[in-house]
């Protein structure tokens, strides 16, 4: 049963529960066809209401952060695997402790904190962070192989041999990719990093992999899963986000102004894209709005949607409507619930959306509201 808008406020994110299970179901089958792990990474869904659900698939997650490995130990109920550009000392300890496995991002952080994973009261699977120096990834911002990046050991850096205690490497080059720019980035990493492949025991392949979008070819996926295994005798580890969320959920908003300017029609919502829908601005991207034409149509009525902060550039445009919009009409953009609501911010005091889920036999369950002390607990 598809959601029902009149019961929705305004503004809302609502997760699809039944859609939630869909993604779940074939990622699991994903899973155990391919003979892989996969887990959830926080940073594109760290909605813990849902993880009870998460959790009869899938459970297992990845943290990169305190906060995201406590998020493992405390809601998902399993030790997570961690990876963080940094480490401190403040924050170490307890990174130990709510990790199965942590992955360095530098052998200097290895050599930094080794002396504490000896000394800890149970074993942690160590690994380190690759850099391939190869992405298929278009957008800067969220391309970890860019030239200068921080982000991982090129091949020129590496060792000859990799310490005892490094059971595992990781990489991540990849963002809502298919299977096919895997298989590229797996015979770029074969060509620099094949003599340490033979010297770990797992890889852990990141994220982007988007493999519950339309299209993607989740046969082509377990094909190559299962020839990498073979070939290296790996245990190999995946660790997609959006995927997870990926087309499970919306934001529901308002239109309470129309403003006209040079012969642009603006019309302003109760949702902010820098603040609520942040990804719009960074990736960009122009998101879906139900019942919309997702380009301009010539006759019919055309609007840019714009936020309501203060921020001059927290618009997106244009969309046209079979009808003329008037102030109170609902506007519902689709798919906003992985990445969007993990990057929310509360800038300008705008007041922040409701989260809630879906239940096709039980309803709406508003699960969290926020209000004035949110905002104000933020800033001290």
């Amino acid at each position: 049963m598809p959601i029902e808008l009149s019961q929705i406020p305004s503004p809302c994110y609502v997760l699809d529960e039944q859609l939630l299970r869909n993604n779940l179901a074939l990622i699991k089958s994903v899973k155990e066809r391919a003979g892989v792990d996969i887990i959830l990474a926080f940073k594109a869904f760290s909605m813990w209401s849902a993880f009870p659900i998460v959790r009869e698939y899938i459970p297992y997650s990845t943290a990169s952060s305190i906060h995201e490995a406590r998020l493992a130990y405390e809601e998902m109920g399993t030790l997570a695997h961690t990876y963080s550009p940094a480490y401190t000392e403040k924050e170490f300890p307890l990174i130990l402790k709510y990790s199965s496995h942590i992955t360095f991002n530098s052998f200097t952080q290895f050599e930094r904190f080794l002396p504490m994973v000896k000394a800890f009261e149970r074993p942690v699977s160590l690994g380190i962070r690759i850099n391939p120096e190869y992405s298929e990834v278009d957008t800067d911002l969220y391309n970890p192989c860019a030239p200068g990046s921080r982000m991982g050991v090129i091949a020129d850096q590496m060792p000859e041999t990799l310490p005892k205690e490094i059971e595992g490497i990781h990489f991540h080059s990849l963002c809502e990719s298919t299977s096919f720019n895997l298989e590229k980035t797996l015979e770029a990493i074969e060509k620099k990093f094949a003599p340490y492949l033979r010297q770990v025991k797992w890889i852990n392949m990141g994220g982007g992999h988007l493999m519950t979008r339309k299209g993607y070819d989740t046969d082509h996926l377990v094909q190559i899963l299962k020839q990498f295994k073979e070939k290296w005798d790996l245990e190999i580890i995946m660790e997609p986000g959006s995927a997870f969320a990926w087309e499970t959920g919306i934001l529901v908003s308002q239109v309470v102004d129309i403003v006209e300017n040079h012969g642009i029609r603006t019309a302003i919502l109760d949702v902010s894209f820098t603040a609520h829908m942040p990804d719009c601005l960074e990736m960009p991207y122009k998101p879906r709005i139900r019942g919309a034409h997702h380009e301009p149509v010539s006759g019919k009525p055309t609007y840019r949607m714009g936020g309501n902060s203060c921020l001059s550039g927290d618009f997106i445009g244009f969309w046209s409507f079979d009808e003329e919009l008037k102030i109170g009409d609902q506007i519902v953009f689709e798919d906003m619930i992985h990445y969007t609501m993990v990057k929310t911010t509360m800038f300008n005091g705008v007041p922040h959306p409701h989260i809630a889920i879906w239940n096709d036999h039980l309803g709406l369950k508003i699960v969290r509201t926020f209000g004035y002390e949110d905002y104000k607990n933020r800033m001290s």
